[in-house]
Formats: C-alpha cells, sequence, structure tokens
C-alpha cells in the first residue's frame, strides 16, 4: 500500500541529488576530512562545499556554519553553549514557552543551576509579543531565544523585530530554525539573528544531519571537547557523506524556494479549508495566514488524536500528534497549553505537514479518510454526549506568570 506522508518535518524523503553526491563518499571516497594524505582531500573539499552551501541557505559566511548531528544538539549547543561562554555577564535567559523540547529541557536544567529564566507569554496562535521580550532584557541577559515557527502549530514569529530589538540591547538571539529553513526566506544579516539551528532532512536532506550557525564574533563554548574538527567547537569525526547531502540539498532548496513555497501553500490552504468544511467541532491551531507553508494542525473535539493518526496510518496516510521528540510522552502538549487550549480538546490534536512530492490528489484523498475516521471514533466517544460537549475551546486567560512550561524531564 502506498503511504501518504503528511510527515515531512520527521521523515522527507531524501532528495536524488542529495543520494547521488554522498554515495562515492560512502563507497570510494571515505577518508577523513583531516588526514594529512591523499585520501582525505576529496573528503576535505565535499566538506567545505557543503558549509558553502548550508551558509548561502541563511545567508552566512561559511566559517559560521557548525555541523552537528541534528537540529536538537544545535539547539542544546546554542542555548548551553552562549550561556557558559557569558557567565561573567550574567545569568539571565529570555525564551518563549513553545520551544522545542531541546531548548525547554535545558534550559530547565539550567534554572536549576542557578540560571534565571523569563519565560514569554504567547497569543492563542502562539505569537510572541517584541514589546514584552524588550521589557523583560536586563543588563545581566545573555540570551533571546525564540523559534522561527513551532512545529507543531506552524506560526512564524516575528523574528526581524525581535532581533532588532536584541541587537539595539546588546544581547545575543537565537532561533530554532528546524522548521523553517529551507522553506521560508531567512537572513541572519537582515534578521540580526547571532545564532540559528538548522536540520538538513527538513529539506531533504539526510537524516542526522543538523548545523549551528554562530556569528562571527560570538563567543561559544563546545559541548563535545576533544577534537580540533569544526574550529574547535564540534570535536568528533564529521559524518561526510551525510553532509555533503545535507549540503546538495541546502543547495536545491535555495534554487527552489519560491516554487516549493507556492506548491505547499496551495496544498495547505486546501488541507485547511476542507478540514474545517467536513469536519464538524474541528479547530486549527496557529495562526492561519502568518504560518509555515506546508504546515496545517488541528485539535478535533470529541476524540483522542492518538486514534485518529493509528486509524489514518491504516488508511495510508501518515501525520503526527505533534514533535516526534515528545508524541511517545502521552501527555498535553506544552504547546497546545500555552495557547490556552482546555485539556480535553488538545488530546484531539494532529498535526500534518506536507512535501513536495504531495500532490492535490493526496489532500483529497486524506480529507475523505479523515472525515471517515473522525466519524468512526465519535461513534466510540463517551465525550460527545457528555457535560464536557459544551466547553470552550481556550481557558479562560490567567494575569502573565514567568514559570516554565509544564514538562517532565525526560
Amino acid at each position: 500500500m502506498k503511504i501518504i506522508n503528511f510527515d515531512h518535518l520527521a521523515c522527507a524523503p531524501l532528495l536524488p541529488e542529495a543520494r547521488e553526491i554522498m554515495l562515492p563518499l560512502l563507497e570510494e571516497d571515505m577518508g577523513n576530512p583531516l588526514s594529512r594524505h591523499s585520501m582525505g582531500e576529496k573528503p576535505k573539499k565535499a566538506l567545505e562545499e557543503a558549509r558553502s552551501s548550508v551558509a548561502q541557505l541563511i545567508n552566512s559566511k561559511p566559517e559560521e556554519i557548525i555541523f552537528t548531528s541534528c537540529g536538537s544538539e544545535s539547539n542544546n549547543q546554542a542555548v548551553k553553549g552562549i550561556a557558559k561562554a557569558y557567565t561573567k555577564k550574567g545569568r539571565h535567559i529570555i525564551a518563549s514557552p513553545i520551544e522545542h523540547h531541546s531548548i525547554i529541557h535545558p534550559l530547565k536544567d539550567m534554572e536549576k543551576q542557578g540560571c534565571e529564566v523569563s519565560w514569554l507569554t504567547v497569543d492563542s496562535n502562539g505569537m510572541v509579543n517584541p514589546g514584552e521580550i524588550a521589557g523583560l532584557i536586563r543588563e545581566d541577559t545573555v540570551l533571546i531565544t525564540v523559534t522561527t515557527a513551532s512545529n507543531e502549530i506552524g506560526t512564524l514569529e516575528p523574528i526581524r523585530e525581535i532581533g532588532k530589538i536584541a541587537r539595539e540591547k546588546d544581547v545575543l538571539f537565537h532561533t530554532d530554525a528546524v522548521a523553517a529553513a529551507g522553506s521560508i526566506e531567512i537572513d541572519v544579516i537582515k534578521d540580526n539573528i547571532d545564532l540559528l539551528s538548522l536540520a538538513g532532512n527538513v529539506f531533504y536532506g539526510p537524516l542526522g544531519t543538523g548545523a549551528l550557525y554562530v556569528r562571527k564574533g560570538v563567543r561559544i563554548l563546545p559541548l563535545i571537547e576533544g577534537g580540533v574538527q569544526e574550529r574547535g567547537l564540534r570535536a568528533g569525526t564529521q559524518n561526510v557523506a551525510a553532509i555533503a547531502g545535507m549540503g546538495a540539498a541546502a543547495e536545491i532548496a535555495k534554487e527552489k524556494l519560491a516554487e516549493r513555497r507556492s506548491h505547499l501553500i496551495k496544498l495547505k490552504d486546501r488541507l485547511i479549508r476542507g478540514t474545517l468544511e467536513t469536519v464538524p467541532d474541528s479547530f486549527l491551531t496557529g495562526d492561519e495566514v502568518n504560518r509555515l507553508p506546508g504546515h496545517a494542525s488541528f485539535c478535533i473535539k470529541f476524540i483522542e488524536g492518538e486514534s485518529m493518526l493509528l486509524f489514518l496510518n491504516m488508511a495510508g496516510i501518515a501525520g503526527t500528534s505533534g514533535s516526534t521528540c515528545s508524541s511517545e510522552a502521552l501527555k498535553v502538549s506544552h504547546v497546545l497549553e500555552a495557547i490556552g487550549i482546555e485539556p480535553v480538546w488538545a488530546q484531539g490534536s494532529a498535526v500534518f505537514t506536507l512535501g513536495i512530492d504531495n500532490t492535490v490528489e493526496d489532500v483529497e484523498l486524506f480529507l475523505k479518510e479523515l472525515q471517515k475516521v473522525v466519524e468512526r471514533l465519535r461513534q466510540m466517544s463517551p465525550l460527545i454526549n457528555s457535560d464536557l460537549a459544551a466547553l470552550p475551546i481556550r481557558r479562560k486567560k490567567k494575569e502573565r506568570e514567568i514559570t516554565p512550561p509544564n514538562l517532565p524531564l525526560n
């Protein structure tokens, strides 16, 4: 049975061009780029060509790119590396409550070690307020970290405005662009970004590839020590073949950005409109317009999201209930909690991320199958005729609290 992939943020297909450039580095030119002999020449060249391609994707310099194993490592490197390097200035960090777990978990751990984190508030679409950020900056603030777009709700954050504020206040600004790089234009110079995380698999490179942009002049300490690779900021032999594949995918993503964006927006708009029209008591999470081009996320009342995804999978359609890193936790998403969704409705959440291999026919089949799955699950649901049916979508707003998201530590 053909599987329709609507989970591209987790498992996008590898581009043929990326595979083609990887194979010789796996079979013939498998030397170490640090070797002094001739076997290291081609791997070293491939490594630096990939670095240049990734840099061009975000308008940085090649020497400002550090290769990592994934977006989560890049995020950990950014927040921990900056906190350690700037302890003399202070230990205060500003972060949004809808960050990926690879930001939130390190920050919660750092709080136990003496760092102070000011957690921002977000509106009902998950948008942060740059004005709130400006008001929280202090003399001892060393870092602001706000995602470019949440992988769970897709809302695009006001990155340029935040970057401008951070630069004016002389505070470093990091953004997790893993869900966004390769699908929207990112310019680290125009946006005043000091550090940026990305992952190659999201723009059709190989799984297990990532990078961290660190602006020249920014001090950062390594997580992994013991080698001179990546300018001494990330020790360990580089996975040259995978990095080369990531570089090839980055180059193509840069070239085809507008074409891909147009294709994905068309599919996304039809999927969102069709779902809201054909599935009663469903609602969109995140901003309807200001969101990632191929991203659609919903809460569907009176059903359990994991059950819906299992039935869709049986019909040959792959989706997710949120971050791949958290979907096994079986807890209400901290992102949905932050935007005020009632927990009972948050249990019916699902995220669908489209890719360049998807078609209009895929979307139409999805809409047909989704309607059947929801009807079937609601026939078994004890909620539909309960007192909970009258419960509103969102909780009443509370006064602002600077508290960490309610997440368990692994």
